[in-house]
Parts: structure tokens; sequence; C-alpha cells
């Protein structure tokens, strides 16, 4: 085994065969860790940016939080209960895709597919960046080089995620339910202390805060509904992530729809509760919370606070608050909550790479995406993801205030067209749908979309009109290039599926063969370049030899003759010693002689052992294969000729198809040693 194939070995774990697919599905204790901790994750953000849009009219805005809370939560319910129905429709796993395709046409689910990809790259960018932002908090000397420590996340993330999505699904369970476990315990236990009325008060309660420019004084009601509706969209980032479920319906269990359904309804429920529960905390406990970047809006006494000034997060400030008498308690919550926003890129990991093997099987993506690796992964679509999402995190230089304004328009237009999709669906059913149950079914269900497409089409106009000019547009631009980029792609694989396919001219055999052996010097590989091709019965073959130097032809031409070779020898003068361009122009004149024939050129070649060997030999040989190849009618045949370096590979293979694997003998590629010394006494 090679020291490459060592190192794949430790860092992705042993071979999978397909057959093995069964068991890296995911039972919905794994698959919930897996699926949701995007849309968990969002409850670390989602509060900060609802108070921080508020706080542009200063604390008394604040009154309007809760309500913005509950209108969220209606929409996340609304949402959730649209999937749920898309889920058992569609259980292939293409999701937004397929359902805009089949319903609405190839132009929406490519829309629905570009918008999708994009939210998948943001919602890595977005939660690393978050993640190293809690770090460099934390750890003074990753201070200014949170970009740095970000792509080293995503690096480590996409290792992981490459080993399988079961592995990687165990290894995220365990902090994922601690978060769970730590937000809704603290939501709890400030509950309990709200409604015995020992809440204590945040640690930002003291401060005032100074409305922001032009929104001072009494708001007229458009400007405070132009607010409302920006913290309404920032509230809104909460809802990232629940389309992952219905991307990753192959991924779960049998019964795969009910299950994927189950886990889509655990994963509202708690979400609802965690975002509301911290935001009405937030407000009872006084929270004052401003933009990082305007720090000095927060005054106590009149006096504002320094730039330098550091506000905790929401959820920081809220716990410290309630674990007051129990710091433990605010340890864990801010030590699950870092490694939760890290962990949260885990879903789009999960379902970049299906939406792109979809896409690569429809035509709309390279084909490669649609492989699967060695742990049964589709590994292509992984690394595309990390290096898009580096890109992004260090264009952007890990900052997720400046990230936060490209997310949400994208996954808000594809559950637009997703729902009105499933409405299309329901009412084609419909059509044909005799028994009055299963109609009544399907009423409910288009019912249940239609409210959804009602919902999530005014998030999407709010979220335009308020994020557009604050780097929303960049995302449309995105959407855009993805766009044409996959229209670009289908139509080319279209083109070459028309060009190679077989009609009756294809049956027509070539007149003549006219066979050329290529020769350097009169050694081992010509010789047996010549056998072989004599051996194939052309019409017409000869040796070609391109002269640079008058001495060294004359001295294999008298070689020629002194060995007795039947075989005519083609000299082709080359006096700015060319050796390439004679051969492609030879082949072009016998082509032209003889359109309906075909050029077989033989090129003897040396197999070496070593990779240092290989720069040493075969270069003239590659630089003329890589020009043939673009000649019509013209077919080159490699004839290797294996040098005694080679046997050093053979030998290295031949060890490595000897030694026993991890694995072999459960799966029945060997026999037990000793077991069959045993029945030979």
């Amino acid at each position: 085994m090679s020291v490459g194939d060592v190192s794949k070995r430790i860092l992705l774990g042993r071979k999978l065969r397909s057959s093995q697919l069964g068991e890296t599905l995911l039972p919905k204790r794994i698959a919930l860790p897996v699926f949701a901790s995007d849309a968990l994750s969002s409850v670390a953000y989602a509060p900060d940016e609802v108070f921080i849009m508020l706080s542009l009219a200063g604390a008394s805005a604040y009154v309007w939080s809760w309500k913005i809370a509950i209108a969220v939560a209606l929409v996340m319910t609304a949402v959730i209960a649209s999937y749920r129905q898309t889920v058992h429709a569609y259980p292939s796993g293409g999701g937004d895709y397929e359902v805009a395709t089949v319903n609405l046409g190839a132009t929406a689910g490519t829309t629905v597919a570009s918008a999708l990809l994009v939210d998948y790259v943001l919602t890595v960018a977005v939660s690393i960046s978050s993640g190293a932002q809690y770090a460099a908090a934390a750890i003074p000397v990753l201070e200014g080089h949170e970009a740095t420590f970000a792509v080293i996340l995503v690096v480590i993330l996409m290792s992981i995620n490459l080993r399988g999505i079961r592995e990687s699904g165990s290894f995220f369970a365990v902090p994922t339910y601690a978060f769970m476990v730590a937000i809704l315990g603290m939501c709890a236990f400030g509950l309990v202390r709200l409604i015995a009325g020992d809440l204590p008060q945040v640690e930002s309660a003291k401060f005032d805060i100074i409305p922001a420019e032009g929104m001072d004084g009494q708001l007229t009601t458009l400007a405070l509904l132009f607010l409302l509706a920006r913290a309404f969209s920032s509230g809104c980032a909460a809802l990232t992530g629940v389309e992952a479920i219905s991307n990753g319906v192959p991924a779960f269990k049998r019964p795969k729809s009910k299950n994927a359904a189950t886990t889509l309804l655990l994963l509202g429920l708690i979400a609802i509760t965690m975002m509301v529960s911290v935001i009405v905390l937030a407000k009872e406990m006084g929270l004052r919370y401003v933009d990082p970047r305007e720090v000095d809006r927060l005054t106590v006494n009149g006096v504002p606070e320094p730039l330098s000034y550091s506000q905790n997060a929401v959820i920081a400030q809220i716990a410290k608050a309630v674990f007051s008498d129990f710091p433990p308690g605010f340890y864990l919550v801010i030590t699950v909550t870092g490694i939760i926003l890290v962990l949260a890129a885990n879903t789009a990991f999960n379902g970049f790479p299906v939406l792109g093997s979809i896409l690569a099987k429809d035509g709309f993506m390279p084909r490669a995406l649609g492989s699967r690796g060695d742990r049964l992964a589709y590994s292509n679509g992984i690394v595309v993801l990390a290096v898009m999402a580096i890109v992004l995190i260090w264009l952007f230089d890990a900052e997720t205030t400046r990230l936060i304004q490209l997310y949400i328009v994208g996954v808000f237009v594809s559950f637009n067209l997703s729902q009105l999709g499933m409405i299309r669906h329901w009412t084609r059913h419909l059509r044909t749908e005799t028994d009055p149950a299963a109609r009544r079914r399907m009423v409910r269900s288009r019912a249940i979309n239609a409210i959804g497409l009602s919902f999530t089409a005014v998030v999407l106009v709010i979220v335009l009109i308020t994020k557009f000019l604050a780097g929303a547009w960049i995302t449309i631009l995105a959407m855009i290039f993805f766009f044409l980029l996959m229209r670009g792609i289908r139509s080319h694989y279209a083109s070459v599926e028309a060009e190679l396919a077989a009609d009756e001219d294809d049956k027509v055999l070539p007149t003549r063969v006219h066979a050329i052996v290529l020769v350097s010097k009169l050694h081992k590989p010509t010789l047996r370049a010549l056998a072989y091709a004599r051996a194939s019965r052309p019409n017409v073959l000869e040796g070609v030899y391109v002269s640079v130097d008058a001495e060294s032809t004359n001295r294999l031409l008298e070689e020629w003759d002194q060995r007795g070779i039947e075989l005519p020898l083609k000299v082709l003068h080359s006096p700015y010693r060319e050796l390439v361009r004679p051969i492609v122009l030879y082949t072009a004149e016998i082509r032209k002689a003889n359109p309906r024939g075909v050029v077989a050129v033989y090129i003897p070649e040396y197999v070496v052992g070593r990779w240092w060997e290989q720069l040493l030999h075969n270069q003239t040989a590659l630089r003329l294969k890589g020009r043939l190849l673009f000649s019509p009618g013209v077919m080159v045949i490699s004839v290797p000729y294996q040098l005694h370096s080679s046997e050093i590979a053979r030998e290295r293979r031949r060890r490595d198809d000897l030694r026993v694997h991890a694995g072999d003998l459960r799966s029945g590629r060997v026999r037990d040693a000793g077991r069959n010394r045993q029945i030979d006494r």
C-alpha cells in the first residue's frame, strides 16, 4: 500500500462496498442532529439580530420583540407543516428542486437549485465564521486570525464528512443534544424564576440606548412598519436549514418519509420553543443590545460606551444572569453554543452533496458530483462545498455581521417555488383521484401548502426590500451565476449527447487502415510495436522516423537494412528540429488522400516504476498524443514496454493484494487461517 493510500485510509477509514449503503442510513436520533443543527443553531444569532434591528428606535421598541418572535414562529410552523407534505410526496431526496422541476418546469427547478446551492455555501460560511468569532472572544491568541481559524474548521468538517454520513452524524450528535438540553434548561429555569418573581436583570440592563440617526423622536406609522419588517426579516434567519431534511430523505432509515416527517416535527417544536423563550427572557430581563459596530449608542447616565466595549451575545447575557448562582451552567451554555455554531455547517455538508448528485444526474452539474467516494458519501460535492465556503470566508474575513446580510434570500426563493409546486402537485392529482378519503387528504395538504406559500411570499418580499442594499444583491448575483452555469452545463451535455447518438452512417467501415509505427531508435520497444502493428493486419503498414540529424538518420537506415526488416521506413525531414509537427502533418496528408480511411499511429512507450522516471521518459509521446487526439480519423495506440524498474510498482501492488486489511475477514474476502489449520489436522 502506498503512502497516499495509507494516508487516505487513516483520514477516511476503510472502504465500503456499494452493498453496504444500508449500513450508512440514519435513525431518527442521529438524523435530528445531522439535519437540524443549522436550524437549531440560529437560536444563537437570530434573537441578536432582532434586538439589533429594534434598537435602531431605542429600547422602547423592544416591546415588539415577543410579537416578532410569535410571527417568526408562525412562519416556521407553516413551513414545517408544508415540508412534511413534501417529504411524503417526494421521498427521493430532490426536495424543493424536484418539486419545482416536476410541477413548474426546468427553469423553476434550476432557479430553486441555484438558490439552495448559494444558501448551503452561506450556511457553512456564516456558521463557521460565527463559531470563529466566539472562539476568538474566548481565546485571545485567535484575535485577528478568525479567517484562518475558520478555514481550518471548514477543513476539519470536510474531513469528518468524507468519512460518511453515519460517522459524522454520530460525531455531531452529542454536542447537538447538549446544546438542546443547555438552552432548553436555561430557558426553563429562567421562566421558573420569572414566575417566582426573582428573575434577575442581564448585565446590559443598566444601559440606555440612543436611537440611530433619523430614528429619534416619534416614529411615523410607515417608519415603524419598516423597522418591524427589518427585525422580522432578521428573525427569519431561524428558518434556514428547515429544507435540508426534505433534501436528505434518502439518508433516513425505512420508512424514510415517515421518519423524515417526524424529524421535521421535532425540529420545529424544539426550534420554536428555544427561539421564543430566548426572546421573551431577554426582553423581561432588560436586555440592551445594539450593532457591535455602534456600541457608543449604549449610554450610562448619558455617557456613551467606548467603541472598544465588547458586548456579550444575547444567550451569553441570559445564561450569566439566570445561572448567577451556578457558574457551571453558564459555562456549559457558552461552550455548547460555540460548538453548535461550528457544527451547524454540517447540515449543509449533508444537503449540498445530495442536491449536487441529483443535479449531476439530471445533467445540470458535472457528473463527478454524482459519484460516491470510498465511504459511500458524495465526496466531490463535499470538497466543492468546502472550497467555495473557504473562498467566501476569506473574502469577507470571517465577519458574521457582513455575511449575515447575504443570508435568507436564497432559502426563501426555494420556499416559495416549492410551495407553489406542491399546490400544483395536489391540484393535478385531485383531477384524477376519486376516493373521497384520499381527496380529503389532498385538499388538506393543498391548504397547508397554500398557507405556507402566503407566509413565505410575504417574508421574501420583506427580505428583498429590507436587505437588498445591505448585501442581498450579492446573493442574487450568485444565484444568477449558478443558474447560468447549470443551464450552460445542461446545454453542453445535451449537445454532446446529440453529437454522439449513433446513426446509419456509423455502420460503414473505413475503406482502409493506414498504420504507422513511430521509430526513434531500433530497439526492443520499437520492434515490439512493429510486431503488434503487423499482427493487426492493416492495409498499409510503415515505420515513420523524424530526421533532425543526418548522421543519426543514416545510422538508423543502415541498421534497418542490416536487420532485414521488410516494412518500409518513411523518413520525415525536420529542418527546424521539430518532432511532433511533422508527424501531425503527415497523418493529415494521409487522411486528405483517403478521407474515408483511418490512420492508426502506434507509439512505443516505456513503463517505469518510480515517479521521477516518468519525468525522464515519454514526454514526446505525451505531446504527440495530445495533438493527434484532435485529428479526426486518427487512432492512437500506445504499445507499452515494461522497463526493469516497473517491477518495483508491480511488486508493491502484489504485496498490497496479498495483505489482509481491516474488515477483510468479516466481509469474506479472506478466510481464517487458524480455522483452516484446524480443519487440515
